[in-house]
């Protein structure tokens, strides 16, 4: 049984996702055994509380630097040693050290078909608004692994939805959630806890 570690900073819903599909069974050999929150208040603690998940909480705030923070971090994560640690909505960027120390152990979800609209400054609404601007007919969600540079970890799995001519930013960034990314997020989850997932020179290769 592998263990997870869930990183969360807002409302938990990816990480509500991750906890139905393991009572479901549509995520096997896998327990979520540490929900770690950006922010005190983050209603995703409250989700890992009522299911008797550990959590703890490391507001940015509270510390004099950046790398006073990710030290904390580093800290929390080293000591419950997980096997997988998933970005679920996690507002920050991971130090070099912690992306090295659990290196292709860490995944995230984007909110686009990367290499289109990632990299810095591209997260949340701002996605949705850029692909809205660039006028494409085709958008989605990329799970990848994290490495040092943002976006650029080995893609795990991609799925597509058309952009609709009615969409909003704020229509598509549901959309998008709902129809495309707690579905590929449960599913690559899954199939790391059943080693079904390699990677070989950046490129991930699934077993069937």
């Amino acid at each position: 049984m592998k263990n997870i570690t869930v990183l969360v900073s807002g409302s938990g819903t990816n990480l509500k996702v991750l906890i139905d599909s393991i009572k479901e069974k549509k995520i096997r050999n896998g327990r979520i055994n540490l929900v770690i929150s950006s922010k005190k208040d983050a209603k995703a603690l409250d989700i890992a509380k009522k299911e008797n998940i550990k959590t703890i909480a490391i507001s940015k705030k509270d510390f004099k630097s950046d790398e006073e923070y990710q030290e904390e971090m580093f800290k929390s994560l080293k000591k419950e040693n997980p096997d997988l640690i998933v970005l679920a909505g996690f507002l920050y960027i991971l130090s070099e050290k912690i992306v090295k120390y659990f290196k292709n152990k860490i995944v995230n979800i984007h909110p686009s078909l990367i290499p289109s609209f990632c990299g810095n400054g591209m997260y949340g609404l701002n996605v949705h608004k850029a692909v809205l601007e660039k006028g494409v007919k085709i958008t989605g969600a990329t799970v990848h692994f994290v490495n040092e540079k943002a976006d650029e970890g080995p893609i795990i799995l991609q799925k597509c939805i058309k952009v609709k001519q009615t969409d909003t930013p704020e229509i598509l960034q549901t959309r998008v959630k709902e129809e495309v990314e707690w579905k590929i997020l449960k599913k690559a989850v899954n199939l790391i806890c059943l080693d079904k997932v390699k990677v070989i020179n950046n490129k991930t290769y699934i077993k069937t």
